[in-house]
């Protein structure tokens, strides 16, 4: 796989990012191109966010991280070290939970984690059962420990696939939708346990359709589109680049939509005491005060802040398909 060798010997360094890709790609049979020559940087001791619609290359690009498909040019680095080349000696330091968990449905939560565990070479099998349980109850699993796994609801599964990536110390934690299926208390504990990981040093790289849960959870973020990298940076960072929605609160909301529109403010929306819009560039008090001089009862004015979601809207020019 000569151009990925080649490429390896330009993303080196000393301070290299936890992951680090350069010109990441990968085409595949009949010319499909999922993911396009990707710069990607993780920082350490981040939760990383990694966004996009469906089709963007998110599955792909982690599948690459983690050494199970080949690019077809590019280099990618996890831990300093080159992947796939070096997976024997990174993926020891590195938990997982993609595409959901693979379960032995006749064996029991703490069976299936024993297994796991015994798969690992580096697990001292002395210890093995007090890492199982002390894996189960961290993602509250510990009263259906000795349940079927195939009794399992889609949420317990999705706890007990992140348990198996917990049965060591990590460096690095790839989670792909870690709280799927989970309802909503379980997602908070979910994102609480991110935190406290990321607390004690472990870079966590998750990919999740939730945007309000990357706007929780995370410090950084990257959003893909059509394969390739639109954005990344710190999240308060990446939701700046949105402008915020004007809201005017006015008993007179079709006088003051009429005003707003004519003073250049696009996407107005009237609710039954509210009016919204994208404001126009110029100074606020400038709208306020063109609605004041047209008589309307300004209640309320000012501008909320974007979300990542009016980021990711602005930055993609879609919407977010929850598929992706």
């Amino acid at each position: 796989m000569g151009p990925v060798s080649a490429a390896e010997t330009e993303v080196g360094g000393v301070d290299d990012p936890v992951i680090h890709t350069r010109a990441l790609t990968k085409r595949y049979r009949g010319g499909q191109l999922a993911v396009d020559a990707l710069d990607l940087s993780v920082p350490a001791g981040s939760v990383f966010g990694f966004l996009g619609p469906n089709g963007s290359g998110k599955t792909t690009t982690i599948r690459m991280l983690m050494g199970l498909i080949e690019p077809t040019s590019g280099a990618a680095r996890l831990l300093g070290h080159p992947m796939p080349r070096a997976a024997r000696t990174v993926l020891p330091q590195v938990g997982a939970l993609i595409e959901g968990p693979a379960l032995y449905g006749f064996l029991s939560g703490r069976d299936n984690l024993l297994r796991y565990d015994a798969a690992d070479p580096t697990a001292d099998p002395r210890t093995r059962r007090a890492r199982v349980a002390a894996a189960l109850q961290r993602v509250g699993l510990t009263a259906a420990a000795g349940k079927k796994a195939r009794a399992y609801s889609l949420g317990m599964k999705q706890r007990l696939g992140l348990a198996s990536a917990l049965l060591q110390p990590r460096r690095l934690l790839v989670l792909d939708e870690p709280t799927n299926g989970l309802d909503p208390q379980g997602m908070r504990e979910i994102r609480a346990l991110i935190r406290e990981l990321a607390a004690d040093g472990t870079t966590v790289f998750l990919s999740s359709h939730l945007l309000d849960e990357i706007e929780q959870v995370c410090s950084h973020a990257a959003v893909m589109a059509q394969g390739r990298l639109v954005v990344q940076g710190p999240v308060a960072e990446l939701a700046a680049r949105a402008r915020g929605r004007l809201v005017v609160t006015t008993p007179d909301t079709s006088e003051a939509a009429r005003v707003l529109k004519e003073q250049g403010v696009a996407d107005v929306v009237v609710t039954e005491e509210q009016v919204s819009g994208e404001p126009p560039e110029r100074e606020p008090a400038e709208l306020n005060a063109a609605l004041v001089a047209s008589g309307v009862r300004v209640r309320g004015f000012g501008v909320e802040r974007a979300s990542l979601e009016d980021a990711f809207v602005a930055l993609t020019g879609e919407g977010f398909d929850v598929a992706g």
